[in-house]
């Protein structure tokens, strides 16, 4: 046995009421095993895990005991809730390491990437000379997958993509080798083969060292494939732990199965939206390039160019959903900021419903932003933290001059809010009070506050739990349905490109490479790259 929690309690104060994050809960993790802790946003994954390290507010902490023992180099386990904070220091890092759910929250944007892990491998290994050091920093981003890291090294957090930020976490926690690695949805922002190379690097360091891994984690596809055991949280309480061939397979809790059904494969599957020949498209592009200098020498003179997106054409029918996937970095992400101008095109053209908007003032272009909303991969950085979420909802649609007043925009945000689950006091609070899944919730009724026309959805559903998930996409179908919404949906999990899209277009280095009705690419894909994708794709056995 390594890890013991021992009815562990931790509850919050808010206002006047008790919030009972962790309740009463217990489990056993031994050397060398791999448990996996499922359930529902805000069902206290991450407060158990954030509990373990003793990384909690104290601000608003109400109640906080119970049992924490951790076995220390074979000697008798030590209650890490009777540690000095200095001793605790000395066990996070270099005993325990915990990778964090949201990359751009807990990497430092004013240091380069090499300096934060270098930073950690110092303080763990101080024997090691500078040398030494960089040399596992570097080895740790090779480790990791991350693009040309002799050169990566020296870049800042704002100027990774989402997934190569995740990866650059994983390395850093890595690079420690704990004896236990705490990983708070790791994998949800990587796309599904670097996910795959991720896993089996885990795994390989944990058959190596004998360390054992807390995965907390949504996706019962990579559950299938990693976890001994599995634990099911809901309201702050374990309901069920068992073999995950059991929880999978033959759930015993109410809860867990109705987890199981959530699932995008387990969903019924909706009319697909046919293309009507000889209909306009929407969204029309025309070799779309977006292109970024790379300046090198002491006057930065343009040495070269990273296409991003690199001669794009693509038709998107109104009503329709198009999925677009491929590896992080691919280009999915600018490709759906350019059609929006978020990120200033290069070259070629977009039409939205018969205009050209490629070269329109920002004046001009404003007319079409009612219609044209984006939903951000990462709520935390998308989210003012200053504004309430009553501000963040309100304020577009001030802007654009929805409602006659105050109180009726906060009627219908509101209303918004209702149709992502979430309470009415939600209005009142801030970003910062929720979890990972409840922001992005936010985030999606904040775009859905100006009843756009046409939604570019960047990995909306990452971060969210199976049942949540199940939900949201119900929702745009019906919205679909009801108001001929056409969504632009990037994304990863090929669950969930199989249950909602339409067509599905394939990118890998700025280019499409395959393009079609989702269940040809999905079954009988073309290319060779997409046939990588698929058969990287974690799936839950049947």
């Amino acid at each position: 046995m390594l890890l013991q929690v021992k009815n562990l309690h931790t509850w919050f104060r808010h206002q006047s009421r008790t919030i009972k994050a962790v309740d009463k809960v217990s489990f056993e993790i031994d050397r060398g095993e791999t448990f996996c802790l499922v359930g529902e946003s805000g069902s206290g994954k991450s407060i158990t895990a954030l509990s373990i390290m003793r990384l909690l507010p104290q601000s608003n902490l109400d109640r906080h005991d119970g049992e924490i023992r951790f076995q220390i180099d074979g000697q008798m386990p030590v209650d890490l809730t009777d540690l000095e904070e200095t001793e605790m220091q000395q066990v996070r890092g270099s005993r325990i390491a915990m990778i964090f759910q949201e990359p751009m929250s807990s990497l430092n944007p004013v240091f380069t990437i090499g300096e934060q892990i270098l930073e950690a491998v110092q303080l763990h290994f101080p024997e090691l000379s500078e040398d030494e050091a960089w040399d596992r920093v570097i080895q740790s981003l090779h480790e990791v997958q991350l693009p040309d890291p002799e050169t990566r090294v020296h870049t800042y957090p704002h100027q990774l993509s989402g997934g190569q930020r995740q990866r650059v976490m994983i390395a850093m926690a890595m690079a420690c080798e704990p004896d236990l690695l705490i990983a708070d949805e790791p994998t949800t922002a990587l796309d599904v083969t670097v996910q795959r190379e991720i896993l089996r690097l885990m795994k390989a360091l944990q058959e190596r060292t004998g360390m054992a891994i807390l995965f907390i984690t949504h996706d019962f596809g990579v559950v299938s494939e990693i976890a001994d055991r599995v634990g099911v949280m809901q309201q702050g309480k374990l309901v069920e732990v068992g073999e995950t061939d059991q929880i999978i397979h033959r759930p015993g809790h109410t809860y867990t199965q109705a987890l199981i059904a959530a699932l995008p494969e387990n969903l019924a599957r909706t009319e697909k939206h046919e293309v009507i020949e000889g209909e306009l498209p929407l969204i029309r592009l025309r070799q779309l390039e977006i292109h970024f200098p790379v300046r090198k020498g002491l006057f930065h003179r343009v040495a070269d160019y990273v296409r991003a997106v690199d001669g794009v054409d693509l038709d998107i029918t109104r009503g329709q959903i198009l999925a677009v996937v491929g590896e992080s970095g691919s280009g999915k992400t600018t490709l759906g900021r350019g059609i929006l101008r978020l990120t200033e095109p290069t070259g070629g053209q977009v039409d939205f419903d018969g205009t050209d908007i490629t070269n329109l003032k920002r004046s001009q272009l404003r007319q079409f932003r009612r219609n044209m909303q984006i939903i951000f991969q990462d709520p935390i950085s998308s989210l003012n933290p200053r504004l309430s979420i009553a501000g963040i909802i309100t304020e577009p649609m001030k802007v654009h001059g929805i409602g006659e007043n105050q109180e009726e925009r906060l009627e219908i945000a509101r209303d918004l809010l209702e149709q992502v689950q979430m309470e009415e006091d939600t209005l009142w609070r801030y970003p910062h009070e929720f979890s990972g899944g409840q922001r992005q919730r936010i985030g999606i009724a904040r775009a859905l506050s100006l009843d756009p026309s046409f939604i570019v959805c960047d990995e909306i559903t990452s971060a969210l739990d199976v049942s949540v998930q199940a939900e949201i996409l119900r929702m745009l179908l019906e919205l679909r349905r009801q108001r001929g919404l056409t969504l632009l949906f990037i994304t990863h999990n090929i669950g969930v490109v199989e249950y909602v899209s339409d067509q599905t277009a394939v990118m890998y280095q700025g280019q499409i490479i395959e393009q079609g009705r989702t269940e040809d690419i999905v079954n009988r894909p073309a290319h060779a790259y997409t046939k990588q994708l698929i058969a990287a794709v974690p799936r839950v056995p049947v």
